[in-house]
């Protein structure tokens, strides 16, 4: 079976009105959770090891999605 690879990782650029009071956020970026771009569990998944699987929450990494802090606007979409 062939998975895609998928970015959890988005970015958007929202639009800016010329009279918006504040500063203007250029690039909003989000993430989605990793288990919409698999759409049934396919036989023969890698599996953490069960120490890493219960530090991380889920047993397969297809599966794991860390919480990352918002990153700099400007700055890489990792």
């Amino acid at each position: 079976m062939h998975m895609h690879s998928h970015s959890q990782f988005k970015k958007y650029y929202p639009f800016i009105g010329p009279f918006d009071p504040c500063p203007p956020i250029r690039v909003k970026l989000y993430n989605t959770p990793p288990h919409l771009y698999i759409h049934f569990q396919p036989p023969g998944l890698p599996q953490f090891s069960p120490y890493e699987a219960l530090r991380k929450g889920t047993l397969w990494p297809a599966l794991y999605g860390p919480y990352e802090s918002k990153a700099v606007e400007g700055g890489p979409l990792t």
